[in-house]
């Protein structure tokens, strides 16, 4: 990548090709366009230089085959058309026409984005409904109509706003920083234009897989050929003894985090119960609004069951260094009025609180209507369920993870959306396993951990770097295994780390 003070080079006027080795990632301009070009063998490609999800610099990225991946949250890109190829990005990025004059290459007209020929008929269904306005929902009724598909979509969401980047919901839009019309993820047109039948409000009663037929509460039904089960996964709501339901928030949905919001407008304190990664995004988001943050949590230091206690001390440091205070090992007893005593004896003065002590899949439906469960819904490695025809896709979804080699199921966004994706192309027909290693990424003020794989046990912890100086690798080993890998400012790693374990 080009120091931020060279002039960058225009494309349009050639550039040579033996100051772009084959790998290479060259930042430059296309006229008035910032672009990159990439040379792979023989072949030059020349694409726009942002990530199309959150404007990420690919320069800093990977090329892997004929695609290039972004350094912040590893969505994939075609070199050769722009396309899109993974979450979380689902847009397609500039693509130029490339001229190879001897020793120079030279970057004409911009290229078309590539028009999906229409599914064949005789592989696709007539009609698809999805049930669930989350992200693995909207990432695949984005991907059938991306592939071809012409027949009739319907997604049914029990939320009351359009489906919505949810992980901004605890970061950047609730710190204040996020405007509210950057949180749907898709705008209003793009579903009358690709004529998707969004439903929101609609909470589904039950589900007849023989008659293939969904029934709303209410009465009213939804007949389908393919189901994408997409439903995510509610909090888990526990007592608070003493404390008025207004007291008490929960964050999931956009309508949840526009009420915090709207609490900590008024507000001067808040305890944050549970020490999970919303949690500690939501003490991290309070705390960029001046208010008193008290996370109450019964760990002895929070993420170690995920992350281990090394990158959990880390985690505690940096929120105590921003005036977060925790009391851990301790839970709420009660709560009176402001006052909130703890399990230790201890009080803190609170005028709210926000729960964040995990999730549960919501598969009651899926249950009830027969289908396979193992913890979630139980799905093939193309997620399919027990039912022909009948997919589940996100935190409902229990797949066989290849690198892992164990059933799992994950509460992670980009996982969602991609498994979205590759579920609509397997309504499709096309029979694509779902092999993509997890991946999430967690903000904590400037402290960007980004985590690819899946660790549930390990046996042994690799650090390479400097943890305290939140510069490092973590690598979670099982008998000689990489099975994840942590990193702090060192994206390139992270998706080395992914493309080894996709080999």
């Amino acid at each position: 990548m080009a120091d931020a003070d060279t002039p960058r080079p225009d494309f349009t006027k050639g550039f040579p090709l033996k100051d772009l080795p084959d790998g290479a990632i060259v930042s430059g301009k296309v006229g008035n366009d910032d672009a990159i070009l990439v040379r792979r063998g023989e072949d030059v490609f020349a694409v726009g230089a942002h990530c199309t999800h959150y404007h990420g610099p690919l320069a800093d990225g990977l090329v892997v085959g004929d695609t290039i991946r972004c350094p912040w949250h590893h969505a994939c890109f075609s070199l050769r058309t722009g396309d899109a190829l993974r979450a979380p990005a689902l847009d397609p990025i500039a693509c130029w026409r490339v001229e190879n004059n001897g020793d120079r290459v030279y970057v004409r007209a911009k290229l078309p984005e590539p028009v999906p020929p229409p599914a064949s008929a005789a592989r696709t269904p007539a009609s698809v409904v999805i049930l669930g306005g989350g992200a693995a929902g909207l990432a695949a009724a984005d991907m059938l109509r991306r592939q071809g598909y012409g027949g009739s979509i319907t997604m049914l969401s029990a939320d009351d706003s359009p489906p919505s980047d949810r992980p901004n919901l605890s970061k950047d839009y609730l710190a204040g920083t996020a405007k509210e019309d950057w949180i749907p993820l898709r705008a209003p047109e793009f579903y009358t234009d690709n004529k998707i039948d969004l439903v929101l409000q609609a909470r589904a009663a039950s589900l007849d897989l023989t008659q293939r037929v969904v029934q709303l509460d209410g009465g009213k039904t939804h007949r389908f050929d393919a189901l994408l089960i997409a439903t995510g996964a509610d909090p888990v709501k526990i007592d608070v003894p003493g404390a008025a339901p207004a007291q008490v928030h929960y964050l999931r949905s956009f309508s949840d985090s526009k009420a915090i919001v709207a609490r900590a407008d008024k507000a001067k304190s808040v305890v944050v119960v549970g020490a999970s990664f919303i949690g500690l995004e939501v003490a991290a988001s309070l705390r960029a609004r001046k208010l008193d943050v008290h996370v109450v949590a019964p760990e002895t230091e929070p993420l170690a069951r995920v992350m281990g206690p090394e990158i959990g001390r880390v985690i505690r440091r940096v929120h105590e260094e921003h005036g977060v205070v925790f009391h851990l090992g301790c839970t709420v007893a009660n709560v009176d009025r402001r006052t909130v005593t703890l399990s230790d004896g201890g009080t803190v003065d609170a005028d709210f609180l926000v729960l964040g002590v995990g999730v549960r899949p919501a598969i009651a439906l899926a249950e009830k209507a027969g289908l396979t469960i193992d913890r979630g819904i139980s799905v093939n490695e193309y997620l399919e369920t027990s039912a022909t025809g009948v997919f589940a896709a996100g935190d409902v979804a229990r797949w066989p993870d290849r690198h892992s080699g164990e059933r799992i199921r994950v509460e992670h966004w980009v996982v969602a959306e991609r498994q979205g994706q590759t579920a609509a192309r397997n309504i499709l027909g096309a029979r694509e396993r779902f092999d993509t290693a997890p991946f999430f990424w967690s903000q904590h003020y400037d402290l960007v951990i980004n985590y690819v794989g899946h660790a549930e046990h390990w046996d042994h912890i690799e650090v390479d770097g400097d943890l305290n100086a939140q510069d490092c690798a973590v690598r979670y080993m099982q008998g000689g295994r990489t099975l994840a890998v942590a990193t702090m400012a060192r994206d390139k790693a992270s998706l080395e780390a992914e493309a080894a374990m996709e080999k």
